[in-house]
């Protein structure tokens, strides 16, 4: 249990610092003395809702991101006393993705906070992009009084029921005196083993009634058991596959940074010269300006990582759990490869590509275990070379000339080279979400946040929000959204404004919801159905309504001084970066194609 000391009103503590302050008060002295002997104590829980905050107390919880209602009011009220900082949001699928990307920035669930009802079916898209790509987050729901569950009364919703299925654990509470205790193992069970979103429902007449039961600290069920350390036959075995390969590839996913696990991966890839590629959640976890880097593979992964996943015959996945976007057609994904599968959750063993070797534990532990088991390296020079060989290929170069719109790439480019390398780059979804993984060099876990498995739409801005406040004080927050995703969710620029958070947001403004209008071209014989957003508002006049800084590029000419002055600005600002409309994403694997067969223009598709 955390230490805290005695909270005080703002009135007595005004006039305990004069007191402290005024060298002629005579208890001033004893005064700080008894301060200090008191700073293990608390002020004692009395209601359910007093237990809900000090379980996040205990927690370590510094930031909530919530909005304020009827069903969660004395949980709001009880924050009202407390250090935690609550971060008031526009909108409660902005609080989810808020906490979510303060999840992935901190290692550390976040948590968010909504109304029964309505407040709590507005957070279920940021809770179920949490579940798809194993993020730690809690949320805590208002509900209505237990006697009129049931009853359909006034904004009220079957929570637990809705959210089940997007959730690793929740939980309705049931007593006052219990509840404090669900939020903790809901906090626990969110970061623990396969991290993901966790929520407790909480009926006013618990978080209202009385109680003095202290919460435990955060500890998951005695039954909840977690796998650390793989089977050594099989991590022997793995080993020797290694060992003997002609040409072996390590696939590096989310769980890898999840698993803290990226430090590990590096080490045994350059030791053994294993080129590398990532999954999208993967991205970080090895950096791309090394030679062995061959950067993300999929569907809009780079050509040479989909050709070495094609052409392999040891691919060593880790922490991936071989999705779709990333397999493309299952019969063509690595169809030569023996597959060493390393991954926390024993559901993902096999389940959409067969493990050869299955090695069942935490991602650090298991790799560790490999490099104590790997004796010699693989003789694998030639295909270094091949792979060399396939960057210089298949490059990702592009046209940028000066009598067409600015080109997408180019701007994504520049915004990474005005940055630090440890710069947080957040993203909604869609085009240019694709340009963000593509045109930037990463090169340390924790500064990418996306959706990647939901793919929700508007994800890029409150993100931006809660990687803000998850970073440290030095480390930049880029934000590159499209127009359509940051028309989703730009209400929470009031949020940035108020907070005075220093994020900069790059729109790029291209007038359709660009990956659906691709699709079309490609697929739909150009018929553009409601892909058309030619009634764009202006974003940087639209920001400084809402009390940001507004910046607008047309030209190339603007490109390097305006995203200069973006970012020298201490404070939320966003930039309209007006961008070819008929700018496409390539590579691009059509959905379940053979990722070997790759197209680099529409007409290859």
């Amino acid at each position: 249990m955390s230490e805290r000391a005695a909270k005080i009103s703002p009135a007595e503590e005004e006039q305990d610092d004069d007191q402290i302050t005024d060298s002629a008060a005579p208890d001033a002295a004893v005064e700080e003395d008894a301060t200090s002997d008191s700073e293990t104590t608390t002020e004692p829980v009395t209601s359910g809702a007093e237990s809900v905050v000090r379980a996040l107390e205990n927690a370590g919880v510094e930031y909530a991101f919530g909005v304020q209602g009827g069903a969660i009011m004395p949980v709001y009220d009880a924050l009202y006393h407390s250090d935690i900082d609550h971060v008031m949001m526009a909108h409660e699928q902005g609080a989810a993705h808020a906490a979510d990307a303060y999840g992935i920035v901190s290692g550390e669930p976040g948590v968010c906070l909504a109304t029964s009802g309505p407040g709590a079916t507005n957070l279920v898209t940021g809770i179920a992009d949490a579940d798809m790509d194993s993020d730690p987050m809690l949320a805590l729901t208002g509900q209505v009084p237990t006697e009129f569950v049931g009853n359909d009364a006034f904004q009220e919703t079957d929570t637990t029921g809705v959210t089940t299925p997007i959730t690793k654990d929740n939980t309705f509470a049931s007593s006052s005196d219990t509840v404090g205790n669900d939020v903790s193992e809901a906090f626990a069970l969110a970061r623990e083993g396969r991290p993901g979103p966790t929520l407790v429902d909480l009926p006013k007449d618990v978080t209202n009634g009385e109680t003095d039961r202290e919460p435990d600290a955060p500890a998951v069920p005695d039954t909840y058991e977690v796998q650390e350390r793989a089977d050594e036959e099989t991590v022997a075995a793995a080993a020797e596959r290694i060992e003997n390969a002609d040409r072996p590839v390590m696939l590096l996913g989310g769980g890898v940074i999840k698993g803290e696990a990226s430090e590990a991966c590096r080490e045994f890839a350059i030791e053994h010269e294993i080129p590398v590629v990532t999954t999208m959640p993967g991205i970080g976890s090895f950096p791309e300006d090394h030679e062995l880097s061959l950067e993300m593979a999929g569907m809009h992964g780079t050509g040479y990582a989909n050709m070495a996943i094609t052409h392999c015959d040891t691919l060593i996945g880790i922490g991936t759990r071989f999705d779709d976007r990333l397999t493309g057609g299952i019969e063509t994904f690595a169809p030569d490869a023996e597959v060493i599968h390393v991954d926390i959750d024993p559901a993902e063993i096999s389940k959409n590509i067969y493990a050869d070797y299955p090695l069942v534990g935490d991602a650090e532990t298991v790799v560790e275990q490999l490099a104590e088991a790997v004796d010699d390296s693989p003789e694998a020079k030639k295909w270094r070379a091949q792979c060399q060989q396939w960057k210089s290929d298949y490059s990702m170069a592009y046209d940028a000339p000066k009598d067409k719109p600015v080109q997408p790439e180019f701007v994504v480019e520049a915004l990474d080279e005005a940055t630090d390398d440890d710069t947080i780059v957040t993203t909604g979804v869609g085009q240019h979400q694709m340009w963000a993984c593509q045109y930037w060099t990463y090169t340390e876990p924790r500064t990418w946040v996306s959706s990647h498995g939901l793919g929700a739409m508007g994800y890029g801005l409150p993100s931006a929000i809660g990687a803000r406040l998850a970073a440290d004080d030095d480390q930049d927050v880029v934000c590159i959204d499209g127009d359509g995703s940051f028309l989703m969710t730009m209400q929470g620029l009031s949020v940035a404004v108020r907070e005075d958070l220093d994020i900069t947001v790059a729109v790029l403004n291209n007038e359709y919801i660009g990956m659906v209008r691709q699709w079309q071209d490609a697929f739909f014989e150009g018929r553009h159905a409601a892909s058309d957003y030619g009634w764009m508002p202006e974003f940087d006049k639209l920001a400084e309504a809402f009390g940001a800084q507004g910046y607008r590029i047309d030209d190339y000419d603007d490109v390097a001084d305006t995203v200069a002055d973006a970012i020298a600005y201490d404070g939320p600002s966003v930039i309209d970066v007006h961008i070819d409309p008929d700018a496409n994403v390539y590579p691009m694997v059509p959905s379940g194609g053979d990722n070997g067969q790759f197209a680099l223009t529409e007409d290859q598709l």
